[in-house]
């Protein structure tokens, strides 16, 4: 009988993660190993794909977790450092039964964890809580040993990822930030197959990140890339987190186009072709997006924050594409629909070769409004909840018109602000967006006040100067 406890506060909404040596520890990554070994024999499947990113503690726990599997009887398709998008694409490919990322993603360093799959759909929530419940009772193993066999995956996923240049178009200036991601050899790959001129920034793979933090959801760590944009009169640029599954882009003007806007911008394009469709934007994404989609012809639809919650959220209504505030963005019509930051970049040079107008041009022709950028303060984990509970409590008595599929969205006259519970952090996350300054400013101080009857004063240092979401909310 296989016992094992984690600590506490690693078993997240969408995927483990923790402080290496403080809160997770090889042991927990052989215990994830034995247990999901026996989800999968119970699920009658026996074989998972296993890869990890470029971090310093990754190779230590890849092999614990793959000791921990082999006992559970499966066998293990390791793929070695990657991309996590590499990771579900040779898992797609394969039809294989499990697959496990071991990856920081976007974390400072330190950190490190593990994204699941069971039959190619995300592993998380209660399934992942299951965990934990199924080690405390005691695991039993199996007395089949299983086994391990390296594979060569590199090549089909960067064929795939080619697929998106459906046909010959103008050649592109390209400076691509790889922020010395997992992504680094899968890139320099890429690239040297693509047709245009491209430079590749912090290639070499390194889990110290020594030249910025690996979010590009963050704008200092756009810097470097928006510096060399300008530098070599780039058409566009991209960046990367740790294992690529977010991406975050640059004009030739050196802008951040935000996540929002640039889902825009692949929507009308996607619909031009599927006339119709439905379209998903996360609870924190711009009413621009929304209105945007039903002006292009598609069907738009909130859905919540998290690539896990955005995928099984794609699936239930048919969705071909989504787009999330934290940079993921899924194709779901020549794609399988994971969340993919090279895929995503591919698909934009492939929109962009086709223009004739740059693509801060096509920015500049959205419509826009003023928003906050999204502001985050700290919540205990044991209130967060009670404190989102109370306020739509409040709206709800005074009869607000409220969306509450991840938080409370409240609709206003010429905006919305948005209430919610960080699934990640102890924290919560608030945004509003108005049709000018003073609007946008209303909406911010009614989120205050609804968090000042509940006892919570959100810091003001927090703020940012709303912005134009036409150019960079």
């Amino acid at each position: 009988m296989f016992r094992h406890e984690f600590h506490p506060t690693i078993l997240r909404e969408y995927d483990i993660r923790g402080i290496v040596g403080t809160t997770l520890f090889d042991n927990d990554a052989q215990a994830l190993g034995v247990v999901f070994a026996l989800i999968l024999r119970e699920n009658g499947a026996q074989d998972v794909v296993v890869g990890h990113d470029g971090r310093t503690s990754s190779p230590a726990l890849e092999r614990a977790l793959i000791n921990g599997l082999i006992s559970g009887g499966m066998r293990v398709q390791r793929i070695g450092c990657c991309p996590t998008p590499m990771l579900y694409h040779a898992s797609h490919e394969m039809g294989a039964s499990g697959a496990i990322m071991v990856t920081g993603s976007h974390n400072p360093v330190g950190y490190n964890g593990f994204k699941l799959m069971l039959r190619n759909q995300p592993f998380y929530g209660e399934a992942l809580r299951q965990v934990a419940t199924l080690l405390g009772r005691g695991v039993v193993q199996t007395a089949e040993s299983g086994s391990v066999a390296n594979i060569e995956s590199l090549d089909s996923y960067c064929r795939a990822l080619l697929s998106a240049l459906r046909a010959k178009g103008r050649p592109l200036r390209v400076v691509w930030d790889n922020a010395n991601s997992s992504a680094g050899r899968v890139l320099e790959a890429l690239v040297a197959r693509l047709p245009g001129t491209h430079v590749i920034l912090n290639a070499e793979i390194d889990g110290s990140f020594p030249a910025h933090h690996p979010d590009p959801t963050l704008p200092e760590n756009m810097v470097q890339l928006r510096d060399a944009v300008l530098h070599h009169r780039a058409d566009i640029g991209f960046g990367f987190d740790g294992d690529a599954d977010r991406m975050g882009v640059i004009d030739e003007q050196g802008r951040i186009i935000p996540a929002d806007m640039l889902s825009l911008i692949l929507a009308q394009a996607i619909l031009e072709e599927r006339p119709g469709a439905t379209i998903l934007g996360d609870v924190k994404m711009s009413q621009v997006l929304f209105d945007g989609i039903v002006a292009a012809g598609g069907k738009a639809a909130l859905c919540p924050s998290g690539h896990s919650e955005v995928k099984n959220a794609m699936r239930e209504t048919g969705a071909v594409f989504a787009g999330e505030m934290s940079g993921h963005f899924f194709f779901a019509d020549h794609w399988p629909g994971f969340d993919d930051g090279l895929y995503a970049a591919m698909r934009m040079i492939d929109f962009l070769a086709h223009q004739s107008r740059p693509v801060s041009v096509l920015h500049e022709a959205l419509p826009r409004a003023v928003a906050t950028p999204e502001i985050r303060f700290a919540c205990p984990d044991h209130r967060k909840f009670q404190v989102i509970d109370a306020v739509i409590a409040r709206c709800r008595a005074g009869g607000m018109e409220m969306t509450l599929i991840d938080g409370v969205r409240v609709r206003e006259k010429g905006g919305w602000w948005l209430l919610r519970a960080s699934n990640t952090q102890p924290a919560l996350v608030a945004r509003a967006e108005g049709q000018d300054e003073t609007v946008c400013a209303a909406l911010l101080a009614r989120v205050d006040e609804m968090l000042a009857r509940v006892g919570i004063e959100r810091p003001k240092n927090n703020d940012a100067d709303p912005a134009d979401a036409g150019h960079g909310a």
